[in-house]
């Protein structure tokens, strides 16, 4: 496995495997490696001559009064585990090489960035569409892999891949969970001992919802209003939000119909967690 840091070195490795008609696999993260990050690389790696993972936590995207500097970084440990998963590149650039000196271009994705986690983290979705864009340029892959527990953010980056014309596949993996079913994150090493106790009532409190409207209910209110009795429960739990929307556009429903997406975000603490399920309702 190559460990990359400079722009030029990883376009100059990833030309020559293109000339001998490789395929490419990206997985873009943050590092603070989790059972999640490693599925989305086993999927590069099973489907791909070459799988690179980038390792880079993006300023831009971070608000004010956010996580930015205390973000886990555990860059040995993250490349050990990516060495595992038999990963080709590893890129890790610093924050002056992904912005130069007298940086000013960005990346606005409309619509779909204005609901769920765009009105509580304003200009969130500007700083992911700007990296994204950015490495999508640098690396050039046949493939990208997300996951499927930041539904918003894969709506935007499928958005802005349409949009710009990207010549690139976006693959979409379920949730990676815990055994209680909490949706694996790197924030979770945030929760204290309560916390990660109450955490997984999030994803029970989903699939309760899904259950009722899979036998009938159609009412969004009533599907919301579940969820966040279930949570309000909890000691610890902040709710940011509890949203049914369209999957594919991310706007409202005034009724559950085709393809639902149920979405939550909830404080623990330091910690901001966000679950997600998609389910079809067939009127």
């Amino acid at each position: 496995m190559k460990a990359i840091t400079q722009i030029n070195s990883l376009k100059i490795f990833l030309n020559q495997a293109r000339r001998k008609n490789q395929t490419i696999g990206f997985v873009p993260t943050m590092g603070a490696f989790h059972g999640g990050h490693l599925k989305l690389m086993n999927v590069s790696r099973r489907e791909n001559d070459i799988s690179v993972v980038s390792i880079f936590v993006n300023p831009t995207q971070f608000g004010p009064a956010e996580d930015f500097s205390s973000y886990p970084r555990d860059k040995k440990r993250d490349c050990s585990l990516a060495k595992k998963e038999n990963v080709d590149i590893i890129f890790y650039p610093s924050v002056e090489e992904m912005y130069p000196r007298r940086y000013g271009t960005y990346v606005d994705v409309e619509r779909v960035t204005a609901t769920l986690c765009g009105v509580s983290r304003p200009g969130h979705f500007r700083g992911v569409a700007t990296v994204v864009a950015k490495l999508l340029n640098i690396v050039e892959p046949d493939t990208i892999y997300l996951g499927q527990k930041d539904a918003q953010q894969c709506v935007v980056i499928k958005e802005m891949v349409r949009d710009l014309n990207f010549p690139v596949k976006v693959r979409v993996i379920p949730t990676v969970r815990e055994a209680d079913g909490l949706a694996m994150s790197s924030r979770n090493q945030y929760l204290l001992e309560r916390e990660r106790k109450e955490a997984p009532v999030l994803y029970q409190a989903l699939l309760e919802a899904k259950q009722v409207a899979m036998e009938g209910e159609r009412r969004v209110q009533r599907i919301i209003e579940l969820v966040r009795k279930r949570i309000e429960n909890l000691a610890c739990a902040q709710i940011d939000y509890i949203a049914c929307v369209d999957a594919e556009t991310l706007q409202p429903l005034e009724k559950l119909e085709g393809k639902v997406l149920l979405a939550l975000a909830v404080k623990f603490g330091r910690a901001r967690l966000i679950d997600n399920i998609i389910f079809h309702v067939r009127n």
